[in-house]
């Protein structure tokens, strides 16, 4: 069977695909010296990170401010246009300037520059020419040269933006990973939305506290167990010793289980249907933890227990879906 002749649309975006891959791959060849020395200027300076641009650079330089301020490095865009226009009193003896241009003959930001010296600020910039005078002028320059835009009439910014995006990135990480950042830091830098509620709430959050947990005791018929799981409504009901410690737990899936078996409701014994030794986690731990167990054990209810084993509260699938955490 012969295959269909690919279109001229298809052909074009693979090869836009492939032009700007290898873009990003030649970066990954030319690092070296010069971007270890940015990290560690970023490192030593008590500032902030100051990123301009203009045009597509400054879409770009945008970005990399918005990146490196949520990865632990303190940083803000400034417009180059504006820097000059009043912006400038943002920067400080203490701050580094990231300046993007591709040419590095951008008038707005080589307009700039001087004022940044001045400023005692240090200056690393990021463009395709070395030899341009916002990289001679820079304290480091990061090269960040395509062979050819992915552009048709090869004028467009393509390969050169996605360059310099991936190299803002990978300064950005690696800022990253020489801070210690972590999972907790950047849940601080993120609280809003789905990232934020999976690592900064805890089980103790969203449990629901043992003075509102069903109980029963071991010794307690299973009639007694089911009224006190359905008055519940979690669909459990915990089983526990002289102490308040649980022994056990008897759910709507217990005795699901138990009615399959055949057994009398009003003669069989509840620590012969019940769950002994039932998974539990802390209310300290998180709650995409305790998600986590709940689906890898196939189990909809979990007790939460303190840490000299009492009863502490019950999580179901239904609290972690209500505080969306999943």
């Amino acid at each position: 069977m012969t295959q269909a002749p690919e279109s001229p649309t298809l052909a074009l975006a693979r090869r836009v695909l492939r032009i700007e891959a290898a873009a990003v791959s030649a970066l990954a060849d030319r690092l070296g010296a010069e971007f270890e020395c940015a990290v560690e200027l970023i490192l030593r300076r008590r500032g902030r990170v100051i990123v301009t641009g203009i045009g597509k650079s400054g879409h770009i330089a945008r970005k990399l401010a918005a990146t490196l301020a949520s990865t632990g490095t303190p940083a803000y865009f400034v417009h180059a246009a504006e820097a000059a226009h009043g912006d400038m009193g943002m920067i400080t003896p203490e701050d580094v300037v990231i300046a993007l241009s591709n040419s590095g003959t951008s008038e707005e930001v080589l307009t700039i520059v001087p004022l940044v010296k001045r400023q005692g600020a240090r200056l690393i910039s990021i463009t395709g020419r070395p030899e341009s005078p916002l990289a001679q002028q820079a304290d480091i320059h990061l090269e960040a040269a395509v062979a050819e835009e992915a552009c048709p009439l090869n004028l467009a910014p393509t390969a050169s933006t996605t360059a310099a995006l991936a190299l803002g990135d990978a300064l950005a990480v690696a800022l990253l990973d020489a801070r210690g950042f972590g999972a907790d830091d950047f849940a601080r830098s993120h609280p809003g939305g789905a990232l934020g509620r999976r690592l900064l709430t805890h089980v103790g959050d969203v449990m629901r506290a043992a003075d509102v947990v069903p109980m029963v005791a071991a010794d307690a018929p299973l009639t007694q167990a089911l009224l006190a799981m359905t008055a519940g409504g979690m669909g459990m009901t915990a089983v526990c010793d002289a102490n308040s410690r649980p022994i056990g737990i008897f759910t709507d899936g217990d005795l699901r289980r138990a009615l399959e078996k055949g057994c009398d409701v009003r003669s069989t014994k509840l620590t012969d249907v019940m769950t002994r030794n039932p998974r539990s986690i802390g209310p300290e731990a998180l709650a995409a933890e305790a998600a986590e167990l709940m689906e890898r054990m196939r189990i909809s209810q979990l007790l939460v227990l303190d840490a000299a084993g009492g009863l502490a509260g019950a999580l179901t699938t239904h609290d972690l879906m209500q505080a969306k955490v999943i």
